[in-house]
């Protein structure tokens, strides 16, 4: 792994939530890295596709990138206020998506779900104000 896309890892890392590119490259830039906004993108493509980082596309269809936690396929449960996301395991998507693509003679089936409501923390501060 070079060195900048290393730096952009450890900054996804220490984040809690997902981030843009332009978030991580103001933060690098802001602690004096050397490194232009197509060097960030790139490295997200790459941890990306090593399975290093997951991507998730907002509803205004920005990219936004977080270290991934599990390595492993799943799906996310974003809370749309705060941002705070869980990885969770959809057996039945699989099921579905496998099925749907079979029935239309697709093979090679993948997918990406993404679930958005609001956590349990923002719905108690919403109840309570």
């Amino acid at each position: 792994m070079t060195s900048r896309r290393e730096a952009v890892r450890d900054v996804l890392v220490q984040s809690e939530g997902f981030r843009s590119a332009q978030d991580i490259y103001a933060e690098l830039r802001a602690g004096g890295a050397k490194i232009g906004l197509t060097t960030v993108y790139r490295a997200l493509q790459s941890l990306a596709d090593a399975g290093q980082v997951d991507v998730l596309r907002t509803d205004d269809g920005e990219s936004v990138y977080r270290a991934c936690a599990t390595g492993t396929h799943h799906h996310h449960l974003v809370c749309r206020r705060c941002g705070h996301t869980v990885e969770v395991a959809g057996p039945a998507v699989e099921r579905w998506a496998e099925a749907v693509g079979a029935e239309h003679g697709f093979t090679s089936i993948t997918h990406t779900v993404e679930v958005f409501g609001t956590c349990g923390s923002c719905a108690s501060v919403a109840s309570a104000g």
